[in-house]
């Protein structure tokens, strides 16, 4: 088990925050069913109870372990979730409306087994993992969050990629009624939201899908039911609400580079040596750290510190032609 020393922000009630007592507390109660069998791995229909369903998982040894984690309702509270709206609170405010139970996910594409599939038949009996990845979003703020979920390899496998298969994309939902930002005149993005990874991003270990946080069922505003995580790129790339994994030989299309292709390239590493065309990279904030003039900033880390494991993936790319 990886310990986690949870800091208060001296402006959020104690209340408001699960503490680390009570933290580990809850997780050794769900040791207790787990040794029972009751919550090994996934069991069917573990997507049902969708509000704050605990999720058991094996401590992952790719885990970031020498960070503190973000407090709960920063990571809850604070999001880009266009769909919900463009503020950073909008999610936590709309995300409600949105039903995550029945959710299909479309495989397609050049795969053996493509197919319409029931998200829980989809990763049925691929084991959770507890895994703790620092998330840094471009803007310039991060935060650490304790992932669950499982490989993103292990689900490509399962749908046995053909040997052309170089990229994989993906699509979020489009659902009007239920996403408020996908509604009006001024949406901020043109809907599906889309995204993509080569391949071998794609199989690497550290990319997962998560399905929960915080030892819970994900919740609405941070992507439920399942959404990507890549922690070496820009947040952005973690689409949310997948609906859709395509495995295709060309280099898919992205949202935001659609959206504008000056600031925002296919790759999105973190990268300090590229600013930003508005705004510098070499910094950023951990939210949850304070606020207002006197936040600290630290040094952004190349890959956001996974250079060890990642930088390989790039030998020999001009990074700062290829961002």
């Amino acid at each position: 088990m990886v310990a986690m020393l949870i800091k208060h922000r001296p402006d959020i009630a104690p209340s408001e925050i699960i503490s680390r007592s009570v933290y580990l507390r809850r997780r050794e109660f769900l040791a207790g069913f787990a040794a029972a069998g009751l919550v090994a791995g996934l069991s069917p229909g573990f997507l049902r109870d969708a509000q704050a369903a605990p999720m058991k998982g094996a401590p992952s040894p790719l885990s970031t372990t020498d960070e503190t984690v973000t407090p709960l309702r920063d990571v809850t509270t604070y999001n880009n979730f266009y769909e919900f709206g463009t503020d950073k609170g909008d999610p936590a405010k709309n995300a409600h409306t949105l039903k995550t139970t029945p959710w299909k996910v479309k495989v397609d594409g050049l795969v053996n087994k493509g197919a319409d599939y029931d998200l829980e038949d989809l990763i049925r009996d691929i084991a959770l993992e507890e895994r703790i990845y620092r998330m840094r979003c471009v803007e310039g703020w991060s935060m650490v969050i304790p992932w669950v979920g499982i490989p993103l390899a292990s689900v490509l496998k399962r749908v046995e990629p053909q040997g052309s298969a170089k990229f994989v994309a993906f699509e979020t939902l489009v659902r009007p009624a239920e996403m408020v930002g996908q509604r009006g005149y001024f949406q901020a993005l043109p809907w599906p939201y889309k995204d993509g990874l080569r391949m071998d991003e794609a199989m690497h270990p550290l990319t997962i899908l998560a399905v929960g946080l915080y030892g819970e069922t994900m919740p609405n505003q941070n992507g439920a039911p399942i959404r990507l995580v890549v922690p070496w790129k820009y947040g952005f790339k973690s689409i949310k609400s997948i609906v859709r994994i395509s495995l295709t030989d060309a280099q898919p299309a992205i949202s935001w580079q659609e959206q504008n292709a000056r600031e925002y390239g296919f790759y999105s590493n973190v990268n300090p040596q590229v600013d930003h065309p508005r705004w510098s990279q070499a910094t950023e904030r951990r939210i949850g750290e304070g606020s207002g003039l006197f936040v600290r900033r630290r040094p952004t880390l190349m890959f956001n510190g996974y250079g060890d494991q990642v930088a390989s993936l790039y030998a020999g790319m001009d990074l700062k032609k290829f961002i």
